[in-house]
């Protein structure tokens, strides 16, 4: 899987997700923020969709490509 380069919105969506999942509070409308914005930077970027979500899960999770 390339490196790709995620925008800070994305980051911050998916952030708002992580913190929300392990505080057991996970809303459908921050779900829902987060799959559209991951489906849209996808098909902007011409990248596969799974790579973008692999992707972002690893760099706000794990720390790689999170500035």
């Amino acid at each position: 899987m390339a490196t790709i380069d995620f925008p800070d919105n994305l980051i911050a969506l998916e952030t708002t997700a992580w913190e929300e999942i392990q505080a057991g509070r996970l809303t459908v409308d921050t779900a829902h923020a987060v799959h559209a914005a991951v489906g849209a930077f996808a098909a902007e970027a011409g990248v596969e969709r799974l790579d973008v979500e692999m992707g972002l899960k690893q760099a706000v999770r794990h720390g790689a490509n999170n500035a």
